[in-house]
């Protein structure tokens, strides 16, 4: 496809590798290849004008390539400024004539003017990885707001920010939280991120983790997935948690369950998967041992203070891809990843495309909902469908070649009966 529609990428000629990386990815989502032949068909989402601001990757390409399918007319920027996979930017503008706006490494300006772009485009449909868009709608392009019909948010600190808008009631129009649905989160975030966490961690240091004291902060979806990868690998892992409830859970999965200022002292790897700020603070690093090495799997950069550590840092250099080393009066160190950043895409490539093809599954059948439902929709965030949900996981497990049982009438009726008991 000839090279016309807006965009800013790395460099147009990566696009030719980036469109074999995207067939190739094309092969594992075969969840989301069946809804892209059902949208050709159908056109659900025809003259709707939506706006991505995702994580710039193979998965994605083969997602907005599907809302493109459905007639949809798209504009994509990156999520985040390490995640972007420029080949594969390249490629979308290219050979599949999708205007993105993406480049790994883009300094702060480049980045919201990316998002500008993306909001320039006057979407009726929005679709977030971390409610910036959004943001960006609500607070500087408010006379916008009427044009759009509702949007779709993915991760979990997204749908948190969106939740605290419309408890203080200036929510202005409905969304989709894609991050909710049992095939996103249980998979997505637990398996996804679980894998790709620790293939980031891997990637940037080539440490060995047996024997390693792995300290996870945060036992949502994803810290679990991070905690049971990291146990696979041998290490012995510490869960940091201001849940009772889900400290519990931890315990009763078998690690071990303390503060932050108390595994700061022994821990050789921190992970923090909280969605919050500043989880590991000044007074932590203070304590660590010479050589611990901290990184952030949550969507900002922010679990980690890392104005803290540059202060009391006295120099820092990098010293491998994504590992900074920063020098602490006295000669110890302490090594960062990826600048605090997501460290499974910015180091590594995120999720493996098998569980991405259930969390872009449901992007796509929610924009679906969103053009069917937009008029009795209020401005509030919705979960996806449970007919949907399941939707998404019968099509998997066909996928997979997996066959399940059915109920019999009989099972059916002594179900939905109370006078047959013991």
């Amino acid at each position: 496809m000839p090279e016309t529609v807006a965009h800013d990428v790395k460099d147009i000629n990566l696009a030719d590798r980036g469109k074999l990386k995207i067939e190739l990815i094309a092969q594992r989502m075969q969840v989301l290849d069946s809804i892209t032949k059902r949208f050709e068909q159908e056109k659900p989402l025809a003259g709707m004008r939506v706006s991505a601001c995702l994580h710039v990757t193979t998965e994605t390409a083969n997602l907005v390539r599907t809302l493109k399918a459905g007639g949809a007319d798209v504009v994509l920027c990156a999520s985040n400024p390490l995640s972007t996979q420029d080949d594969v930017a390249a490629a979308l503008v290219k050979h599949y004539g999708i205007s993105t706006f993406a480049i790994k490494g883009e300094d702060n300006e480049t980045y919201y003017k990316h998002i500008t772009a993306a909001v320039d485009h006057h979407p009726q449909i929005t679709m977030d990885d971390g409610a910036d868009v959004i943001g960006v709608l609500h607070s500087e392009r408010q006379d916008q707001i009427s044009e759009i019909l509702g949007g779709t948010e993915e991760t979990t600190t997204g749908v948190i920010r969106l939740q605290s808008m419309e408890a203080d009631g200036v929510l202005k129009f409905p969304v989709v939280a894609v991050n909710e649905a049992n095939t996103k989160h249980l998979f997505d975030n637990r398996y996804g991120t679980g894998q790709s966490t620790l293939d980031g961690i891997i990637r940037a240091t080539n440490m060995l983790l047996a024997g390693l004291d792995f300290v996870v902060a945060g036992y949502g979806w994803c810290g679990r997935g991070v905690a049971m990868r990291a146990q696979g690998h041998g290490a012995r892992v510490t869960v940091i948690e201001v849940d009772p409830l889900r400290a519990l859970e931890a315990v009763m999965d078998g690690y071990q369950v303390t503060t932050i200022a108390e595994a700061a002292k022994y821990g050789d790897i921190f992970v923090t998967a909280t969605g919050n700020k500043h989880v590991i603070r000044g007074e932590h690093m203070e304590v660590m041992k010479d050589g611990a090495i901290i990184c952030n799997t949550g969507h900002f950069n922010v679990e980690i203070d890392i104005p803290a550590l540059e202060k009391m840092s006295e120099s820092h250099r990098e010293v491998r891809d994504f590992m900074e080393e920063y020098t602490l009066p006295g000669g110890r160190v302490i090594f960062l990843l990826a600048e605090g950043r997501l460290v499974n895409l910015s180091a590594a490539e995120g999720h493996p495309a098998q569980v991405m093809d259930m969390s872009f599954a449901n992007q796509a059948l929610a924009a679906e909902f969103i053009v069917k439902n937009h008029q009795s929709l209020e401005n509030k965030v919705y979960p996806v469908p449970m007919e949907i949900d399941e939707h998404i996981a019968a099509l998997k497990l066909k996928t997979m070649g997996v066959e399940i049982d059915t109920l019999t009438p009989e099972q059916v009726k002594y179900l939905a009966s109370w006078n047959e008991g013991t």
